[in-house]
């Protein structure tokens, strides 16, 4: 029997066959990210144009500071979108309306408070980034700008994670689309006609997100979505804020210990030469194609782990874990052969500098190691956030970036130096794939037991799938 309109995203979370159900959740998402991948290249290609590789640098120092933007996104966005996937598949649709609501309120209220934080401390936050001499200037201007935007930055991010919860994959890319084609066109009209060169780039970004931000709120306004932003549910109710902050805290954590790491990362590069923090760059956002297909899978089967949580449905979350998993890490592989054999023509696509393309091409080949694990640990991270179970997620990225990642970057620095610097991330995305996957796996099947102890009762119905 076909599925009326409106239930399709309901059926393919509920019923759908696994790997289908990944890719038709995950493919889009991931469709998403990778547009996200143009959204970072695209400032990085065109200021390479420039010429001047301390321009290009300044661009790198800066990306923390989106970073810390798009992690407290995800504290709303995580936050919102796995409550609504949880109330949904416990049919509570008012409470996921209200969750909706209050999100939106909470992403306006937070963006202009960490706009307002950010530019009343500008200077210290340049210096903090790593910034020198010949490349303060230009990090203080791109950051200005984007601490300006922060608002249309949260909105585009957060709003297209709430469609999400709903099932809505496609409509949730719509926004970062719609704000990367606006990018694209833009930067060369900043940069190069009006000769805005680095702040350029930067007012190209926010006026993207900002058109991105417009379109998901009007989409919600037409009625296209399952749920529905509404005045009478804008009163906060202290159980949904709180049960948002509760999953979307440990969620941001990842992205700000992230950013953390890469700072560090970048004030321990910079002693190699500023050129070699411009290569270190170029290599991250090349990267940031593969780093965004595992984070595609991983947001696609969030909503699904959700869902089934909430209707108990164990055996299926094992079976999409499973699909999940394997799909990821095939894909992976082959974005890992690409990198390895067209590391120094990808590298080169940004820079004429032998330097950089050498430096970068060596960066890049270490790197992309990663892939075949850490997309297991971002899908068992997001799959705990999705279960409500927010502390679990957040010991996995205290473990990986506190305990493991930020000490072997100065261990194997001090140890191996520039060699062992950009092999440490490869050594901690190993471990913790086999500890997020025990882990993961182990609570499940505990639930599981768990439940079916208490159907045995007498007395006790079997839930209808």
């Amino acid at each position: 029997m076909t599925q009326p309109t409106q239930d399709k995203r309901i059926y393919t979370l509920s019923q759908e066959r696994p790997a289908k159900a990944v890719v038709k959740m995950g493919v889009p998402l991931t469709c998403g990210m990778l547009i996200m991948v143009l959204y970072n290249l695209t400032d990085t290609f065109f200021i390479g144009m420039l010429r001047d590789d301390y321009q290009l640098a300044a661009v790198n120092l800066a990306y923390p500071v989106m970073m810390i933007t798009i992690a407290v996104s995800n504290m709303v966005g995580t936050g919102g979108s796995t409550l609504i996937a949880r109330c949904l598949g416990a049919k509570d649709e008012e409470k996921a309306n209200h969750t909706l609501t209050s999100a939106f309120l909470l992403t306006i209220v937070t963006g202009a408070v960490l706009a307002g934080i950010g530019l009343l401390l500008l200077g210290p936050i340049v210096h903090g980034l790593g910034a020198k001499a010949n490349t303060t200037g230009y990090t203080e201007d791109y950051v200005r700008i984007l601490l300006i935007g922060t608002i249309f930055t949260m909105g585009n991010y957060t709003f297209g994670q709430l469609l999400r919860g709903e099932g809505s994959a496609k409509y949730s890319i719509l926004g970062m689309t719609a704000g990367t084609v606006i990018n694209i066109a833009l930067d060369p009209v900043f940069i190069f006609a009006l000769g805005l060169q680095v702040r350029g780039a930067a007012i190209a970004t926010v006026l993207g997100n900002a058109v991105g931000m417009g379109l998901t709120l009007w989409l919600y306004a037409s009625g296209r979505t399952l749920l529905k932003p509404s005045r009478r549910l804008l009163k906060p109710d202290v159980e949904i804020v709180g049960e948002i902050y509760r999953v979307g805290v440990p969620a941001a954590l990842e992205t700000l210990l992230t950013s953390a790491a890469f700072i560090v990362m970048n004030n321990l590069a910079v002693t190699y030469g500023e050129l070699t923090v411009a290569a270190m760059g170029i290599a991250q956002k090349i990267m940031s194609l593969g780093n965004y297909i595992y984070q595609g899978f991983a947001a696609g089967v969030q909503p699904i782990m959700g869902y089934n949580f909430g209707a108990k449905k164990y055996s299926r979350m094992l079976e999409i874990l499973r699909a999940g998993l394997l799909i990821v890490s095939g894909t992976e592989l082959v974005v890992m052969a690409v990198y390895g054999i067209f590391a120094p023509f990808l590298i080169g696509l940004f820079t004429g500098s032998p330097e950089v393309v050498d430096t970068g091409s060596r960066i890049l080949r270490a790197l992309m190691c990663i892939l075949p694990f850490v997309g297991a640990t971002s899908m068992c991270r997001m799959s705990f956030q999705a279960m409500g179970k927010p502390m679990y997620a957040l010991g996995i990225t205290i473990v990986r970036q506190l305990v493991l990642y930020i000490p072997l970057l100065f261990l194997m620095n001090h140890l191996f130096h520039f060699g062992g610097l950009i092999w440490a991330q490869p050594v901690t995305e190993l471990v913790m794939m086999v500890v997020s996957v025990r882990l993961l796996v182990g609570m499940i099947r505990r639930l599981q037991r768990l439940d079916l102890q208490k159907l045995d009762r007498p007395g006790t119905e079997r839930p209808q799938s």
